[in-house]
């Protein structure tokens, strides 16, 4: 789906039928709802939308309701396909198979002429049963999901009807549709004995209160035709004087005020009792908080700006591109069934059980599937937690116990320290805020301590069409001018200044050391330093790093005895702890964002993408070398860390779906053109070895974003734009700030607000976050090139 289309106009009451099973009496409900709602509200117009029907066009249903749905009521059909057949077969026969996203476009379509109209409401009937195939073959349940209208469900009295019917309304729910009302017809063979009616009417009085309609039976069909449409008529004026519908007709009326009363008093409520992330609240306004309906795919379902809710004859949801990927968790799009219904299968036989000296199915999967998939041969052990803060705590906590061990320190009395980069962030809890530099994170944190040394390093970006690697500022003795190159690839294939790297490194090192500090691990964000402000390190400056503290243990051993490790898997040095969690699986393009810059890490913290954007869980997968610093005949020397949703067999199954996912995209070569644009003429014969210049051209060879060249080039000679660089799903826009105040500055907040407030003329908007003067898109792994065209061109015209 491109753009989920708007489904709630304040004038238009929409309502689906959906039916448990073909042959449930869709249309008698239909044809019944709709001469009930002239009846009841006159003063609405009443319209019956068919998206897709087979069969004779004599006996079509849109037929059927221009005879018995009264006068009053318009009905159209979109796709009538002679073939008494599914849609899917009917379609593909008759050589006209429209696309999901052109059937939805066509129903969003009429609703717009519908909405134009003083009051009208429209009854949308689906064919077949609620997963049964649409024309291009998508579960009309799935077909339908963009526009999400509310359910009036249609139970199957007949014989194995009961299943059908609770099966039916379990798969809308778990697809995130509400559903209204409940109608059946009673089962009047064999003198009603299968009464699915009572039985159902328990159920679903609970799920649906009273809103749950039973019908007689429709007259027997007979001959001659006149004498079957007289008996039709007259049951239906008999069930419209009877009021059979009258309630549910007044409570779609009512339930679409509801909820147009309910999505406009959101913000209200929330300014009142909600106390938001990342947010000072002193002088903000309600028209700051966006309200979300639902999520489909790319796009969030957002309440319309500045809208009438009572008089505006445009919709009051809009799409609005969720542009930060749910601040970096949405991988494979929102609404996802398949996480649905891995969520609901774990949530059914496990619920959530206790991890502590216990196993499930799903954590030895994933675990098995971590291990496995990062082809990092150091790796071996899985610790569950549930953020990528708690992960990178525990990981911290691995690294530090393992140092002290072997360079026999004592933790009680030595303030040992962390290794990392500047303007790196580890998250919000006191022990990861401790690993990175003071900034405005955790200035005014009382127990805040910064327990570290941060490297300044070169960064990575692209001006006025040419990617460059920038020394920091007054460091250029150091490391020397600017380099230009030619492409991104050039840049992970190595820069021209190692061997200044290494040296600058070791003397900064070995001097920390000889001034009696106790460096304990290095921990690096790799390649993108995330919330620090989205800074694209130099590739080989962080293999430089790593390098140096491998291969040269000597600079942090004052205890020779304890010797090397004779495992070339145990770390050496000190142990590398790679922070993953916002790069890693395939957020940049690959599993590992380690291997983009040559390095198998000690310790690797994975958490956002693991599960698709849909429940909390993080990974800090460490070496066996790290695992063994914990083993001891004294129990407070284990690691002592957890929490009561250790490793949930929900979270977990998930996470195992989700990277099933991607990886079949990256199998599929669902990503080759991206690739090929980003790296003509390419193939696996230009493979070389990795080398200290050369970082790894085995991962550089399939460098590559989702944003396309040419964009990201016409952005860098924008007047407002310092700077730009694209990776993976990633896009970062850096503005010219003159103040040069960082986190705290404003100069994207206009960025930001003229790409929410909507495209001139287009019917979405983009919803993106800020960092400073910095403002970043993220794409699903999946997204639509259409749609990244589209938010390329208004990008470029919001920055004109």
């Amino acid at each position: 789906m491109l753009r989920p289309p708007p489904g709630l106009w304040p004038n238009l009451v929409a309502a689906q039928i959906f039916g448990a099973h073909t042959g449930v009496g869709k249309t008698i409900v239909s044809a019944l709802l709709c001469r009930t709602l002239s009846e009841t509200h006159p003063s609405y117009a009443v319209h019956y939308l068919k998206p897709v029907s087979t069969g004779p066009e004599a006996e079509a249903d849109d037929r059927h309701i221009c005879r018995f749905a009264g006068k009053r009521t318009q009905s159209k059909c979109l796709f009538q396909f002679s073939l008494p057949v599914s849609p899917h077969v009917a379609a593909r026969l008759d050589g006209n198979v429209p696309s999901a996203e052109s059937l939805i476009g066509l129903v969003s379509a009429e609703f717009s002429k519908y909405a134009k109209e003083k009051n009208a409401v429209a009854v949308v009937e689906t064919a077949g049963g609620v997963l049964s195939p649409g024309p291009s073959a998508e579960s009309q349940a799935d077909l339908y999901r963009p526009l999400r209208l509310p359910v009036i469900l249609v139970a199957d009295h007949r014989l194995g009807g009961i299943g059908t019917s609770l099966s039916a309304y379990e798969s809308l729910r778990i697809r995130g549709y509400d559903v209204d009302a409940v109608v059946i017809f009673k089962n009047e063979e064999n003198g009603g004995i299968l009464g699915n009616h009572e039985y159902l009417s328990d159920f679903f009085r609970k799920e649906v209160k009273d809103n749950f309609f039973v019908l007689n039976q429709p007259p027997a069909p007979v001959l001659p035709v006149e004498e079957d449409q007289k008996n039709v008529e007259t049951y239906y004026e008999r069930a419209v004087r009877d009021k059979k519908l009258g309630p549910l007709a007044t409570l779609l009326v009512e339930n679409h005020k509801s909820r147009i009363e309910k999505l406009g008093s959101l913000v209200v409520a929330a300014d009142k009792a909600i106390w938001h992330p990342f947010t000072q609240h002193q002088g903000r306004s309600t028209k700051d908080i966006l309200t979300i309906d639902s999520a489909y795919g790319d796009f969030f379902q957002t309440l319309r700006p500045e809208t009438s809710l009572e008089t505006s004859t445009n919709p009051l949801l809009q799409p609005a591109f969720d542009g930060s990927a749910s601040w970096w968790t949405q991988g494979l799009g929102h609404g996802n069934p398949k996480f649905s219904l891995a969520a609901a299968y774990a949530a059914g036989r496990y619920g959530h059980v206790m991890f502590a000296g216990a196993v499930h199915e799903p954590a030895v999967a994933l675990a098995d599937m971590l291990l496995a998939e990062s082809k990092n041969p150091r790796l071996s052990r899985v610790f569950y937690t549930d953020n990528g803060s708690t992960g990178t705590e525990v990981a911290m906590k691995m690294a530090l116990r393992a140092s002290a061990a072997r360079y026999r320190w004592d933790s009680r009395s030595d303030d040992i320290l962390a290794i990392g980069l500047k303007g790196s962030y580890h998250g919000d809890t006191i022990g990861a805020m401790d690993m990175s530099e003071p900034s405005t994170f955790n200035e005014k944190v009382e127990w805040y301590r910064g327990r570290g040394f941060w490297f300044d390093f070169p960064q990575v970006q692209m001006r006025n069409g040419a990617w460059t690697i920038e020394p920091p500022t007054g460091m250029e003795s150091e490391f020397g001018p600017p380099q230009t190159f030619g492409t991104l690839q050039e840049i992970f294939d190595g820069s021209r200044i190692g061997e200044k790297y290494r040296l600058y490194i070791r003397d900064v090192l070995t001097k920390l050391v000889r001034d009696g500090k106790k460096l304990g691990a290095l921990i690096l964000e790799p390649v993108i330093l995330g919330a620090g402000g989205m800074v694209f390190a130099d590739p080989l400056f962080q293999r430089t790093l790593v390098d140096v503290i491998r291969k040269e243990p000597e600079i942090f051993n004052t205890y020779p005895s304890s010797g090397a490790p004779s495992d070339s898997n145990a770390w050496a040095g000190l142990p590398v702890v790679s922070d993953e969690v916002f790069t890693g699986l395939y957020r940049l393009g690959h599993w590992s964002a380690s291997s983009l810059i040559g390095v198998d890490p000690d310790i690797v913290v994975n958490a956002k993408l693991l599960t698709g954007g849909v429940l909390p869980l993080c990974t800090t997968t460490a070496s066996e070398s790290i695992f063994e610093a914990f083993l001891d005949d004294d129990k407070s020397s284990a690691l002592l860390h957890g929490h009561s949703y250790t490793a949930h067999a929900v979270g977990c199954t998930v996470a195992i779906t989700a990277l099933k996912e991607m990886k079949g995209l990256e199998a599929s070569e669902g990503w080759e053109a991206y690739r090929l644009e980003w790296n003509p003429g390419l193939s696996d014969k230009d493979v070389v070895s990795p080398s200290p210049r050369a970082v790894c051209a085995k991962a550089s060879s399939r460098i590559w974003s989702m944003w396309s060249q040419d964009f990201v080039s016409q952005l860098s000679y924008k007047t407002s734009v310092d700077s730009v660089w694209a990776l993976g799903s990633v896009l970062v826009i850096k503005l010219r700030d003159v103040h040069g105040q960082g986190y705290t500055s404003n100069a994207a907040a206009g960025l930001q607000k003229h790409l929410l407030n909507g495209q001139a003329g287009e019917s979405w908007s983009i919803h993106s976050r800020v960092l400073g003067n910095v403002l970043y898109l993220m794409t699903s792994m999946q997204s639509s090139p259409i749609v990244l065209k589209a938010i390329s061109f208004a990008v470029l015209e919001a920055l004109d």
